[in-house]
């Protein structure tokens, strides 16, 4: 076992993707440096990566720069170089099959149509990383998923937004601390913001 942890953010890389509901992911990871005043490097594989110590451990922040259906082409490199344990890696992601702002924890499975985890699953030729899933909800009548995922959440879903992502963050310090199942039985019994939730539109 590696002795380093490998915590993925997905999403878009560049200003234009900033804010979608695509980079749920990056917007935890992001969260997580900018508490501890880290800065990102780029690698050789144009991964945006920095080292975050949570609960003593030696874990590695990541944000894959190769737009989200060729995730797993950033992820199996760094895993490959860092010896880092497959089966450790936490991956955060948008799910449009979750209710808007739920966070639920999930080891293994399907990839439930999101391309940047199917990717990794098939780069890996491994499935049973551990995912940190961000409910944002499905589209609403006449938008496709694709459009959907690429909007920007509006201003009335603020409150919603800071709750996945403070969530999603403390999701990541108790699976690093205590594991996916006593992780699981926290995090799923979070209640949703309800006014933010009814406000939003």
């Amino acid at each position: 076992m590696g002795k380093q942890i490998l915590i993925v953010g997905l999403g878009n890389p560049g200003n234009a993707y900033s804010g979608h509901r695509h980079n749920l992911g990056f917007m935890v990871v992001d969260n997580i440096a900018d508490s501890q005043r880290l800065s990102w490097t780029v690698n050789r594989e144009k991964t945006l990566v920095c080292k975050a110590p949570i609960d003593s451990r030696d874990t590695i922040l990541a944000k894959p720069q190769t737009y989200m259906n060729l995730s797993g082409k950033a992820v199996w490199p760094l895993i490959s170089r860092l010896n880092a344990d497959p089966a450790e890696m936490i991956v955060v992601h948008d799910d449009l099959d979750l209710a808007r702002g739920t966070v639920r924890i999930k080891v293994g499975g399907g990839d439930g149509g999101h391309k940047g985890i199917r990717s990794i699953a098939d780069c890996l030729r491994f499935r049973d990383f551990i995912r940190v899933r961000l409910g944002i909800g499905r589209p609403p009548e006449g938008v496709s998923p694709e459009e959907f995922v690429l909007k920007k959440f509006s201003p009335d879903e603020a409150g919603v937004v800071r709750h996945l992502i403070i969530t999603g963050v403390s999701a990541i310090s108790l699976l690093v601390a205590h594991g996916a199942e006593h992780t699981r039985n926290i995090i799923h019994s979070v209640k949703l913001p309800s006014v933010s939730v009814e406000g939003s539109h």
